[in-house]
């Protein structure tokens, strides 16, 4: 990924790529369009600085547009930016990162299993 990470409203940008890429600016603005009131010259605008930042990569589309895709995976990506948030926010404490988000979370059952479940699998490969 590049040296520069991607702000909140690009997160959103690219989870719209992950799921549908490549995608149109027509079509990123009609989907981020639904939940809030923004511009598409806004978005294009977005879209042009996040290339710029090597966070996606483009395409010619049809006529003169261009077709847009996320430039890393999104687990890739994801990893990064929770390792900056380990960083910074929680000074790379694990277990509190780990607090915070349960405490603040609401966890369902189901949801607490699955997390039981993940670290009797890092517990039984012995990777940590």
């Amino acid at each position: 990924m590049s040296s520069k990470k991607p702000s909140e409203a690009e997160v959103e940008i690219l989870q719209i790529l992950w799921e549908e890429q490549p995608c149109s600016v027509r079509h990123v603005h009609e989907i981020i369009g639904i939940s809030k009131d923004v511009g598409y010259t806004t978005i294009l605008k977005q879209l042009q600085r996040m290339q710029d930042k090597s966070l996606v990569t483009r395409e010619p589309g049809d006529g003169k547009s261009f077709l847009y895709s996320a430039a890393q995976p999104q687990g890739q990506t994801q990893s990064n930016l929770l390792g900056r948030l380990l960083k910074t926010a929680f000074r790379g404490d694990v277990n509190e990162l780990v607090m915070h988000a349960l405490g603040d979370a609401k966890a369902s059952g189901e949801d607490l299993e699955a997390i039981k479940d993940f670290i009797a699998q890092i517990e039984a490969s012995g990777d940590r």
